[in-house]
């Protein structure tokens, strides 16, 4: 009998070498999905800050970002609500495998999954279900080569852009411009574990649509991240009624004329720099905005703002508005052909001072005159007489 045990042993090891070696023979023929996402077109100002972004073919919001573009709170919360050990597991984790299989036994129903995020990844990249059995093997498999051939920093950035928030929001940094306004470098406690929540059911979590559920949920994920220590008793306590966003922000769209034209000039072009000043251009706009407000529908203006020692564009103000079809506001009036008109004044003027022609008193005529065909006018439409040229 004990010359039996030697021969046992030895065929236990030799069947689990077998096994491992099938096993990552398994692994390697697995065929892997496409990786090469598709990210939004961004135009941003001189600064690097967004002025315009443009969605995928399919209509969605995803938006390119890397991990340290992330605040760290929001990582740190996510792999310890979704998968405490993503740093350290090879694409599943067989103790969490192992312990939603005994709860699953010991309470007749499924009570908490053994998705990890790589595992996750791979059902987005395939953008396959949530529940067969055949499913979650194939999840698996996909994640145990994802790890093979990536780095965990890596996977990680897929989640990142992959993971669902509802409506056509993807990617956490779509997410965070839509609901929070702001990029998600910066996140307080309770707006980072809101983006960690809504991807476990995007739809129902939406706060723009469900928002009791969006704060049940979130409030959960502050608990863990107080329990893992994650967050201190002092932020638990500041953040957790901190309201949460009833509606979804507009992706930013300064300078849209702009942004059109050069996107069309720099095809393909993933990131396109302008000069603009994304303050000063947002503050132009506004005025231009408060200039026709009231004024019917047939006023429209434009704003050229540059710097008269670079010659750089500062801010470039199309229109009065981009989308305000009834003053084809469309039409970037910044390159329009038109008549100088009054702007040449300034110019003319100058030159009149440097040549002793005149100065701010000197008295002229504001009558009518005719060139030929051509008899100008003033904006009112009124003659003043004599005046003085300062006026």
């Amino acid at each position: 009998m004990r010359a039996r045990w030697p021969l046992a042993l030895a065929l236990a090891l030799w069947a689990g070498a077998a096994a491992m070696d099938a096993g990552r023979d398994w692994v390697a023929a697995t065929v892997l999905p496409s990786v090469a996402l598709q990210t939004a077109v961004e135009v941003v100002d001189r600064n690097g800050i967004l002025l315009r972004a443009y969605t995928v073919a399919d209509g969605r919001w995803r938006m390119a970002v890397a991990p340290e573009e992330v605040d760290a709170d929001y990582i740190d919360m996510l792999v310890g609500y979704e998968d405490k050990r993503f740093w350290t597991h090879h694409g599943v984790d067989w103790i969490g495998v192992a312990r939603a299989g005994l709860q699953a036994l010991r309470h007749g129903r499924v009570v908490s999954g053994g998705s990890t995020l790589t595992m996750q990844v791979a059902r987005l990249l395939e953008n396959s279900g949530t529940g067969a059995l055949a499913g979650k093997l194939r999840q698996a498999r996909v994640a145990l080569a994802l790890e093979t051939h990536f780095t965990k920093r890596e996977i990680l950035q897929l989640y990142l852009h992959l993971a669902p928030f509802g409506g056509n929001l993807e990617g956490v940094r779509a997410a965070s411009l839509a609901y929070f306004g702001k990029e998600p470098k910066r996140l307080t406690p309770a707006e980072a574990a809101l983006l960690v929540a809504i991807p476990q059911a995007p739809e129902a979590r939406r706060p723009d649509r469900h928002l009791q559920r969006a704060v049940a949920a979130r409030d959960r994920v502050l608990a863990r991240a107080l329990r893992d220590g994650v967050i201190s008793t002092e932020e638990a306590q500041e953040v957790r009624g901190e309201v949460v966003p009833m509606a979804r922000q507009p992706v930013p769209m300064l300078a849209p004329h702009l942004a059109d034209r050069m996107r069309r000039e720099a095809p393909g072009a993933p990131r396109i720099q302008l000069t603009l000043e994304a303050g000063l251009q947002k503050a132009l706009e506004s005025l231009a905005k408060e200039v026709v407000a009231g004024q019917g529908d047939q006023l429209q203006i434009a704003i050229l703002a540059a710097d008269h020692t670079s010659g750089e564009v500062l801010a470039s103000v199309g229109s009065a508005g981009f989308l305000a079809d009834r003053r084809q506001g469309f039409v970037d009036m910044t390159r329009a052909l038109r008549s100088p008109g009054s702007t040449l004044k300034p110019l003319v003027y100058g030159l009149a001072f440097d040549e002793g022609l005149g100065h701010p008193e000197t008295m002229i005529e504001d009558k009518p005159v005719i060139f030929g065909t051509y008899a100008p006018q003033n904006f009112d439409r009124i003659f003043r007489g004599t005046v003085r040229m300062r006026e």
